[in-house]
């Protein structure tokens, strides 16, 4: 995969969100409406709504839900798979929603980053060191990670999507330090660090018997945020969607063709938000 495709991807849609207000506050508030359902709804949603979003709204790209089945048989993360009409690339896009937390940008499978940052000590400051480290197969994934990540703070009702600047991050560590247990968490971190001692991300401790929980690649929404990539620009308001829920209640116990008649009003709702915007597909 071309990384620039993919960076090309979340600008032109931070340009669409920019140009479009609206409609970032309209998809938000639909996908967390459902954590009203259940806690855990609103991540499957959003992969559905994301997906059908670019379809919707973003002329040039076109995107799959890869969906669980197919998602649990391949060796990469991947909910999305998006397309760029114009140039015919396709990308994966693995979408998360998150609290405004630590998040895991890497589950690192067969763990290989904390063992082979152990071999260097405690602390590793020297430049060619750590671009060795980074031109490992260890962090070969490093410079690929696509994640769309839907971040939210319940107790504001706010969210905003953000991209992890991978290139930014290893270009700007300056040293990386090994930290033992605290507070946070049981076991031992090495923590990335740039010129400035600003934290960037960290790689937990983690062996074959550890769980995925206990391993990988972290970043932290709050204290890493000159790391990431606005694609709302900030934190954007949402509310929750009421009428969206009795929808779903009353799907589930009508029939096909009441959904059939559903689907149409909606369709003709979504050409109305595409004249509204001025958005031609």
């Amino acid at each position: 995969m071309n990384k620039n495709a993919c960076k090309d991807f979340t600008e032109r849609l931070g340009c669409l969100i920019k140009k479009n207000p609206s409609l970032i506050t309209m998809m938000p508030s639909n996908i967390f409406t459902m954590r009203l359902i259940g806690n855990k709804t609103h991540g499957d949603f959003a992969e559905i709504a994301i997906s059908e979003f670019i379809n919707q709204y973003m002329y040039d790209f076109k995107s799959t839900h890869v969906g669980k089945d197919l998602y649990r048989a391949k060796s990469k993360e991947e909910d999305i798979t998006v397309e760029n009409e114009i140039t015919n690339e396709k990308f994966p896009i693995s979408l998360k929603a998150y609290g405004d937390r630590p998040l895991q940008l890497s589950t690192d499978k067969i763990s290989q980053m904390f063992p082979l940052l152990g071999n260097y000590g405690d602390r590793i400051d020297d430049k060619k060191i750590i671009a060795t480290i980074f031109k490992n197969d260890a962090f070969s994934f490093f410079s690929k990670i696509s994640k769309l990540l839907l971040i939210y703070d319940e107790k504001k009702q706010r969210c905003n999507i953000l991209v992890f600047d991978a290139e930014l991050a290893r270009n700007s560590t300056s040293y990386i330090e090994k930290e033992n247990k605290c507070a946070e968490r049981k076991h031992p971190a090495y923590r990335f660090f740039d010129d400035k001692d600003s934290y960037i991300c960290e790689v937990s401790y983690g062996n074959a018997f550890a769980s995925a929980l206990q391993r990988g690649l972290w970043t932290n929404t709050k204290t890493a945020v000159q790391f990431f990539y606005s694609v709302t620009d900030g934190w954007v308001d949402y509310s929750h969607n009421l009428p969206l829920v009795k929808l779903f209640s009353h799907a589930l116990v009508s029939s096909t063709k009441g959904h059939e008649v559903a689907l149409s009003d909606i369709k003709e709702d979504i050409a109305r938000l595409k004249r509204t915007n001025d958005i031609h597909v």
